[in-house]
Parts: C-alpha cells; sequence; structure tokens
C-alpha cells in the first residue's frame, strides 16, 4: 500500500522549528490507526512515542476527560484535589511505593527525582551529592536532565551542563561498583530498566538487581526512569519488575495520561520523607483533568489485563519479526522485551522513517540505526502482522534504495 502527501512545508512561521516534521497532518484517530487530511490511514506502531499505549481516541479515557471538563478542570495544589489522591493511592500500590509526586511530562518527573536525590545528599552532610548516570541514557530535555542524558549531540550548545553526574557504561555492572573507590560523594544511581532512546538496549538479567544490591551495600538510592518502559509496555507493570529490583525512585509519564500530559515521581522508605513544604512544586502538576485521565487508563490496563496482553503480543512480534527479517542481510539484530521492540540495522537508516509513511506505518529511527517499535498495548493479532508485513516491506524499498546509490 503506497500513500502520497502534499510535500509542500505548510510549518507556520510563527512555530519555533524544533522539529524537523514529517509531511502529514493527522487529524483523527481511533485505535491503532491515524487518518490523514486526504483520508489516508496509517498504522500506528510508535504510540506518540510510548504515550497513545491505549491507542488513539479510547472511549474511556474520553469519556472520562470530557466528564472533568465539565466538572473542574484546575484549583491548583494550594487545596485538597481528591482525585489526585485517590490516583496517587493506586499508583503507588501498582508500583510498590508509599508517596507519588505529580508533575506535567516525564522530564518534570526526572527533575523531581534528581532535586529528591540532592536534597538527600545534602541532608546526610554530603557538600556536591553525585548520581550515577548511564551512558546512552535519556532523561529529558530540561537543563538538569539533559544534563543526565547520556547524548552528546542533544546537549550541544547548551553547556555550562549541570554538575553533580558520574557516567558510567549501561550494562556493566563493576564499572558502577568501581565508582564506589573513587568517589565518597555518590548519593543515587539513576537508570532507564529498559534505554528507549538508547536504542531499545535491555541489560542482561541481574543487572538491576545487581545496582539494587550496591545501592543497599553503599547507601545510595536507586532511581528507575520507567517513563517509556513502565504502564506495563514490557509486560510488567514495571520494567524494573522483570529483574525483582525494587527501587526507591520511580518516574512514570507517557502513557499515563494516554495523550493528556501527566507524570509521576513515586519513592518509598527514607526517599518518600524528602520533598516536604516549599522544596518542590507544580502549578499543574496532578490537576483534576490530568489525573481523571491517568484513573482511567489504570482502569482499562488493570482491567483489561494489558501486561499480560503486551508480554504475549511482544513475543509473537518477535518472533514474527525473525521469522521474515532474521535472515536479511541489513538486519544486525532484532529485540524486545514485551510491546518495546527492536529492529537493528547495520548503518544508518533515518530515511527509513519516511518509506514507512508511504507504506501507512509510522515507525521512528532512534540511535541512528534501530528502528524502534511501540505499537499500542491494545493492537490485535492482525494488527501486529500487519505491522511486521508493512515493516518488511519498508525494509525492502529502503534496501533497494539505497542499493541504487
Amino acid at each position: 500500500m503506497r500513500f502520497a502527501w502534499n510535500v509542500a512545508d505548510n510549518m507556520s512561521d510563527y512555530l519555533m522549528p524544533t522539529y524537523a516534521r514529517l509531511p502529514v497532518t493527522f487529524v483523527r484517530g481511533q485505535g491503532a490507526w491515524l487518518e490523514d487530511e486526504q483520508g489516508g490511514r496509517y498504522l500506528d506502531a510508535l504510540s506518540g512515542i510510548a504515550v497513545c499505549g491505549l491507542g488513539h481516541a479510547h472511549p474511556r479515557v474520553a469519556a472520562a476527560v470530557g466528564a472533568q471538563a465539565e466538572t473542574l478542570v484546575h484549583t491548583s495544589n494550594l487545596y485538597r484535589i481528591p482525585i489526585q489522591e485517590t490516583l496517587g493511592q493506586r499508583l503507588c500500590e501498582l508500583s510498590g511505593m508509599q508517596r507519588v509526586f505529580f508533575a506535567n511530562s516525564g522530564a518534570e518527573a526526572n527533575e523531581a527525582a534528581l532535586k529528591l536525590a540532592r536534597l538527600h545528599g545534602h541532608r546526610r552532610g554530603i557538600a556536591t551529592p553525585r548520581v550515577v548516570v548511564m551512558e546512552q541514557a535519556f532523561h529529558g530535555r530540561t537543563l538538569m536532565t539533559l544534563s543526565a542524558t547520556g547524548n552528546a549531540k542533544a546537549q550541544a550548545g547548551f553547556e555550562p551542563l549541570v554538575e553533580g553526574f558520574v557516567r558510567a557504561p549501561y550494562n556493566d555492572l563493576d564499572a558502577v561498583a568501581a565508582l564506589a573507590g573513587t568517589h565518597d560523594d555518590i548519593v543515587a544511581v539513576m537508570v532507564e530498566p529498559v534505554q528507549g532512546e538508547g536504542g531499545i538496549r535491555i541489560p542482561d538479567p541481574g543487572y538491576l538487581a545487581g545496582l539494587r544490591e550496591l545501592c543497599d551495600k553503599h547507601g545510595w538510592l536507586l532511581i528507575c526512569d520507567e517513563i517509556q518502559s513502565g504502564m506495563a509496555r514490557t509486560g510488567r507493570w514495571l520494567a524494573s519488575d522483570h529483574d525483582a529490583a525494587r527501587p526507591d525512585v520511580v518516574t512514570l509519564a507517557k502513557a499515563l495520561g494516554n495523550g493528556v500530559p501527566i507524570g509521576a515521581c513515586m519513592a518509598r522508605g527514607e526517599a518518600a520523607e524528602v520533598l516536604g513544604p516549599g522544596s518542590h512544586g507544580s502549578t499543574f502538576g496532578g490537576n483534576p483533568l490530568a489525573c481523571a485521565a491517568a484513573g482511567a487508563v489504570l482502569d482499562i490496563i488493570v482491567g483489561d489485563q494489558l501486561a499480560t496482553r503486551a508480554a504475549t503480543l511482544g513475543e509473537y512480534m518477535q518472533q514474527q519479526l525473525r521469522a521474515a527479517l532474521g535472515e536479511h542481510p541489513r538486519v544486525t539484530n532484532i529485540r524486545g522485551r514485551g510491546l518495546m521492540l527492536a529492529v537493528e540495522l547495520d548503518r544508518p537508516c533515518p530515511d527509513l522513517v519516511k518509506l514507512a509513511l508511504a507504506e501507512g506505518l509510522l515507525i521512528n529511527v532512534t540511535a541512528e540505526r534501530v528502528i524502534r517499535l511501540l505499537p499500542p498495548l491494545i493492537i490485535t493479532d492482525h494488527e501486529a502482522d500487519q505491522i511486521v508485513a508493512r515493516l518488511v516491506a519498508t525494509i525492502g524499498a529502503w534496501q533497494s534504495r539505497n542499493a541504487e546509490e
């Protein structure tokens, strides 16, 4: 199936050009499908970058948002917000945490986690508390989270970066252990249980549990950034659950509101007592509208057992991808955990995204050569098969195009 679109640059002159936008405009969505201005339908294998885990225009989320919008949208956190308190309780129970701070995005949730770690360190008498972060990590684009991110290209031009970070290779316990002998001011380790922007990098079994042991041994906090990997995407509620590694701090966002902006920084134990009145805040964080959306999302994920569905369907899609692409001369690796999937090629392939668009498929490429698939948790088996078939066609078109060049 081939799609055509208007290639004219219609981006408004009033928008800062922070995105190299694709030449398509979507006007409506339903489930795993999006429709453009000309009526072309596209199968969404990206979910708005892991945001629309329940697909587009989910009727129960839409009903919850509509009802709340007709009742009360915002009061500010100067007052009690019952729907926020209920959501906080449910998230803590699902995640094994005790308290939650609500923000508006993943970057804000991670910012809160890093501020919590620093304040925790200062209260222990550490003048310059440091946080261990990983190479190729991505934690956000605020100045602090950008500094924690392991991507020099994203950081370029924004120096001086925020100090207080020590970097280690991902999936290398020995490297983290060695830091304990050279730094006496470490207060926390921050890690993605699966690196998303870094190329769907899945650590070895025992890596997260090993980090937990190191943190316990040295009195560090373990912070798990589950912005992309949480909310049942990997087949468990949290990706850290695969390794039985219970963190001290967990951050969520993206799929939490299914497109309505909301983030959460959760903590347990000593970490849950660090932030107090005046130490942090958010004007919009945890407003009734966002909490209504998130509450409906939790109802659906838990009630429909979508974590189990993600695990089963993710394994099925890996099998189908390996059967179709495992012997392809340009494919070097196919991997995944739940519905967090990757097809890695042997060379940079940014042009694949437009070629996939022409096949009516939405994907993206990260880490230069990794095709990232993050389909909605609600896709059918037939839609999963279509994603594989369209991706195979896209890679075929890419291979032919590169052979000609």
